[in-house]
């Protein structure tokens, strides 16, 4: 097993797979039905190779994403079934709901809702655990809505499959928190990856118009609209979009305690606000009113994996982590 994963290595670095002996050990494994710890004790005392290794090798050097060719994709202490049509969770997300998680503990039986799911990520690590707290999760996509069903479940979160821009008018100010990771790449922004590029869904991807933005000002105003007076809301965002989000927050007059966060990375991975005890739902709606400058081609910057910057690891690639 040893000579095969050193091939696989040589293989998938000469494709310009970032983590190639990580990929390589973690495919060995899941076909083994092992952990890569089992694994790589395997290969010290000269275990074969499981069958249909160097096929995926293949597919895999092919830039097809890993979390694919395994199903599965970690996120904080879950996993999470992931493949075609739906956005692989990045770990840099992680600090996003642990934002919702520290905010939510704080309270008795939260109503949160993560608006834009995918796969369900935030979501379900909320509802796994926050005991006690009432979570929906709200997706437009088909076939994301799918995997999420899957992966929300076993959690009871409520699925509702809409719009994030119109989601669940009848329960408007009845939520304690709002978390979104929109879709924030700018229109003309192409990225780095083939494993994005080529595999993530556009719909996750792009925001909308120039800056990206139009999905992400949509989710504040859902969020403004959703919450209770004194209700928390934090949105994930490009670094280089920090500044303008703060800004549309702090000019749409209905919020406060307008705070960016960094992630593990130490970029500025998202911004949270609280809304206004004397906002109203006329004004709420106001909450993406104002229009940020147009972001320039140094901000083109999508999810999880900065353009024109070294990719960052997918969870399964994030040693030490829970995952």
């Amino acid at each position: 097993m040893e000579e095969a994963l050193r091939a696989a290595e040589e293989r998938l670095r000469a494709a310009g797979v970032p983590s190639p002996r990580v990929d390589a050990e973690l495919l060995a494994a899941h076909l083994a039905g092992v952990s890569r710890g089992r694994l790589r004790a395997l290969a010290l005392i000269g275990a074969e190779a499981p069958a249909g290794f160097q096929a995926l090798v293949d597919e895999r050097a092919r830039r097809v994403p890993l979390q694919h060719l395994t199903g599965s994709a970690s996120f904080r202490r879950i996993d999470l079934s992931v493949g075609p049509g739906v956005f692989i969770p990045r770990p840099e997300t992680e600090s996003v709901a642990q934002l919702v998680i520290d905010r939510a503990g704080t309270l008795s039986s939260p109503r949160i809702v993560d608006l834009g799911t995918g796969s369900g990520a935030i979501a379900a690590s909320v509802a796994d655990e926050v005991p006690g707290a009432e979570v929906y999760a709200v997706e437009l996509s088909d076939l994301a809505c799918a995997w999420a069903a899957t992966n929300l479940e076993p959690y009871g979160v409520r699925l509702v499959q809409g719009d994030l821009a119109t989601a669940l008018p009848e329960l408007d100010g009845s939520f304690d928190i709002v978390v979104s990771n929109p879709p924030y790449i700018p229109a003309d922004a192409v990225p780095n990856e083939p494993e994005v590029a080529e595999h993530d869904p556009h719909m996750a991807l792009y925001g909308g118009g120039a800056d990206g933005l139009r999905l992400p000002r949509a989710a504040a105003a859902s969020a403004a609209r959703l919450l209770r007076a004194g209700g928390y809301f934090v949105m994930e965002h490009a670094e280089v979009q920090a500044p303008w989000v703060a800004a549309f927050l702090t000019e749409a007059g209905v919020w406060t305690s307008v705070t960016t966060h960094q992630d593990l990375g130490g970029r500025d991975r998202a911004t949270s606000a609280v809304l206004r005890e004397s906002a109203r739902p006329t004004t709420a709606q106001r909450a993406s009113s104002a229009t940020p400058p147009t972001i320039g081609p140094a901000a083109r910057e999508h999810r999880g994996h900065p353009t024109g910057h070294p990719p960052i690891d997918t969870p399964d690639h994030t040693a030490g982590h829970t995952p």
